[in-house]
């Protein structure tokens, strides 16, 4: 009966182990996943706020190679 009971304990006992690991990878792939989204709306709105610098900086690049710098 005792055997049993600590069987029991053991069991219980990695059973919530289990459930703390699978807890902490599921949280960290949705910091990442969160992560990436706003890495990309931060490029995207830095094109778009330097749309005319960007622009400016190719037209002069390939006047430059064209060779009328």
């Amino acid at each position: 009966m005792l055997k049993d009971l600590a069987l029991r304990v053991l069991v219980a006992l990695q059973a919530i182990e289990t459930k703390f690991q699978d807890d902490e990878g599921q949280t960290l792939a949705e910091y990442g996943l969160i992560m990436a989204v706003i890495a990309i709306a931060v490029v995207i709105a830095a094109v778009v706020a330097f749309r005319g610098a960007i622009v400016s900086a190719f037209n002069g690049a390939t006047k430059c190679l064209s060779g009328s710098c």
